[in-house]
């Protein structure tokens, strides 16, 4: 018996492999097309009646830019160079601007305080004082428990908030933050 090199072995395998791949390609091509197939709907009717579902309320992306603007725009009168986040109610970012001048570490600051605002219902400065009762807090990934985030409210309940970072003291963040709350109240 001959022996095969192993150059011919490889091409042999190549091509008995590509011929399988074709095979199953069109198989799966054929019975793709085969006319015995029940149709699916594109989608299925929501029942808006349903006790399963949620209601939600969220800002439009309009409304949470004017606050995202409104804050960055009460920073830089006062002569600060900040970053301003706005979140959903799920602390998902939906605006994030970056001020002419603020530092590297702001946007994220901005981002993490506007989430802890949101997730607690009450303004970074009031959480920051619950630190001394329950340190642990800060441990809560994504959270940033210092002055400089506001929520935004409807019926009471958060829906979004405003975190704002870069200035020389939290206190001056909130009252920015505050200012982005503010506006949409126009």
């Amino acid at each position: 018996m001959k022996k095969t090199s192993v150059r011919t072995r490889v091409l042999t395998g190549t091509v008995v492999a590509a011929a399988v791949a074709a095979a199953t390609v069109g198989a799966v091509s054929a019975s793709a097309e085969s006319t015995d197939t029940p149709t699916v709907p594109a989608a299925a009717k929501a029942d808006t009646q349903n006790k399963n579902l949620a209601p939600s309320s969220g800002l439009t992306i309009d409304a949470a830019t004017r606050a995202a603007q409104a804050a960055l725009d009460a920073a830089t009168k006062a002569g600060q160079h900040v970053s301003v986040a706005v979140v959903d109610r799920d602390g998902v970012t939906r605006v994030l601007l970056k001020g002419d001048g603020a530092g590297p570490q702001a946007p994220v600051s901005a981002e993490r305080k506007a989430f802890t605002a949101v997730s607690w219902n009450a303004p970074t400065s009031e959480l920051a004082k619950r630190l001394a009762q329950a340190p642990n807090l800060k441990d809560i990934p994504g959270t940033l428990f210092l002055a400089g985030g506001a929520p935004i409210q409807s019926k009471g309940a958060p829906i979004a908030a405003v975190g704002v970072a870069g200035a020389p003291s939290g206190d001056l963040d909130e009252q920015f933050a505050q200012a982005g709350v503010a506006e949409l109240a126009k």
